[in-house]
């Protein structure tokens, strides 16, 4: 296994973590890995959580086993879409700009 990179996308499970067993489990684009002294195989990882169409919802800072952690292919993400122009009116109108 090796290590996340900034910009991957990783699988976080029950062989990373028995936290994220099950329907805890998530997928998580990687924004910075932290390489200093932890346990052995084990890794600090930060990223955003994504939902099912790609879209980031959380930030999350994991401790998990390096050997557990599953770098998914492009293929497993849905591509992220530009905003169209009447979402982003929408998201204008929403925090108080107009324009």
């Amino acid at each position: 296994m090796s290590v996340p990179a900034t910009g991957d996308v990783v699988l976080i499970g029950a062989a990373a973590s028995v936290q994220f067993a099950g329907d805890r489990a998530l997928r998580l684009r990687i924004s910075a890995v932290n390489l200093g002294p932890t346990y052995h195989g084990w890794i600090w990882l930060t990223g955003y959580v994504l939902d099912k169409r790609g879209q980031a919802v959380d930030r999350r800072e994991i401790y998990v086993q390096e050997a557990g952690v599953e770098i998914l292919s492009a293929d497993a993400i849905p591509a992220r879409r530009a905003l169209g122009e009447s979402q982003r009116c929408g998201l204008r109108s929403r925090h108080g700009s107009q324009h």
